[in-house]
């Protein structure tokens, strides 16, 4: 049996002493203890996120908190402005459209960065936006947005910004209360390096002010009743505590590392990975590249599941395809949360590896060496001509 190795960009790796945590008997959610580890998860989660506001832990998916936050603080008839990039920002479309919130769509193309400009138009042309949706890492592309630029922009307006991180936070740079962003939205499963279950919501005071505002239509999903609990670093409703129990050790793994230092390692793993791409003759398809993942064109000839399927059966590597539109013309590495250097430099051995057992002609340890010079810190010119 091949060992498994999860290079997708979410669910990813969880680390040994994480797991080892999920082992221990279960305790009850009112406890002293649970509330004791709530009051610990919650103060490493506000250094991961950057962030002084209130932290909300919901037991949910990250699409979870992109419903609390789309809910609690835009009225129905309400007015939001979704900067849609890809498949998983049209998500904020979709959950606007189930609360009957007005969703204008600024739109972009995929594997394209979210224009600031553009935006400062948009709100010029609806002084009435309650809320601006956006994405840092737009998992479906690849693609990593200018974030702290449009929250300067959303910051000058009465309007409230509202980020997808799922995908991004902890993988890549983002402060929230630097960059203007009112909710920031992450999930369990990704860089945090937790199996999926839990979801995490920071909010501002401009935020609050929009919640305060009126009755929402939300019952789990309600804020304003997970404000009132996490005063008591309680939840309102029986939580996922297993997991925030598991939490408790991967925060404590992060801030052992080094928020910065953990924000390098993955912007090395990315260009390292990019570099073995590109080496290998494969395009890049977004044009500003997340650091969490990195996404490729199919090569002409090929299927995707040709490529994903030899890299699962032959090396036990776990890839993903592309979502939406973009099924079937790329694939997807996901290097985030628990994955180092090694994981990389083999992924791209593999992939090596596989486009040669498939037909490509490829040179033997040409994409190994493009990632091993990023590594080593040497500007590579391999895979460049």
């Amino acid at each position: 049996m091949r060992k498994p190795r999860l290079m997708t960009p979410g669910p990813a790796m969880v680390p040994e002493d994480v797991l080892l945590e999920l082992a221990r008997p279960v305790i009850h959610h009112r406890s002293a203890e649970a509330k004791d580890v709530i009051t610990e998860v919650s103060a490493g989660l506000k250094e991961v996120l950057q962030t002084k506001n209130d932290v909300m832990i919901l037991t949910a998916s990250g699409t979870g908190a992109m419903e609390a936050a789309a809910v609690n603080t835009v009225p129905p008839g309400g007015k939001a402005l979704i900067l849609n990039a890809g498949h998983f920002a049209a998500r904020w479309a979709s959950i606007c459209k189930a609360f009957e919130i007005n969703a204008v769509s600024l739109d972009f193309e995929w594997g394209q960065a979210v224009d600031p400009d553009r935006v400062a138009e948009a709100l010029k042309a609806n002084p009435d936006t309650v809320c601006v949706m956006g994405t840092l890492s737009e998992t479906s592309t690849g693609t990593g947005h200018p974030v702290e630029a449009i929250g300067r922009v959303v910051a000058e307006t009465p309007a409230v910004f509202a980020v997808d991180g799922i995908s991004g936070v902890g993988a890549m740079e983002c402060r929230a209360d630097d960059w203007g962003i009112d909710l920031l939205c992450v999930g369990s499963q990704k860089a945090l390096m937790l199996p999926p279950g839990l979801a995490f919501i920071s909010v501002s005071p401009k935020a609050w002010a929009k919640i305060d505002s009126f009755e929402s239509h939300s019952y789990y999903f309600n804020l304003k009743a997970a404000r009132s609990k996490m005063k008591e670093f309680d939840t309102p409703y029986t939580p996922a505590h297993t997991l925030i129990l598991a939490l408790r050790t991967a925060l404590r793994r992060i801030k052992e590392e080094g928020l910065e230092n953990v924000w390098q390692r993955h912007r090395r793993m990315s260009e390292a990975c990019q570099a073995g791409v590109q080496a290998l003759g494969l395009e890049l398809f977004s044009s500003r590249p997340a650091e969490g993942l990195t996404a490729f064109r199919i090569p002409a000839g090929l299927k995707d599941s040709q490529i994903r399927n030899k890299l699962t059966e032959r090396f036990g590597i776990a890839t993903v395809g592309g979502q939406g539109k973009l099924k079937g013309h790329i694939v997807r590495i996901g290097h985030m949360g628990y994955t180092d250097e090694i994981d990389v430099i083999g992924t791209i051995a593999a992939l090596e590896m596989t486009l040669a057992e498939l037909g490509v002609d490829i040179e033997p340890g040409r994409g190994v060496t493009a990632a091993q010079h990023v590594l080593m810190g040497q500007a590579s010119a391999v895979g460049q001509g």
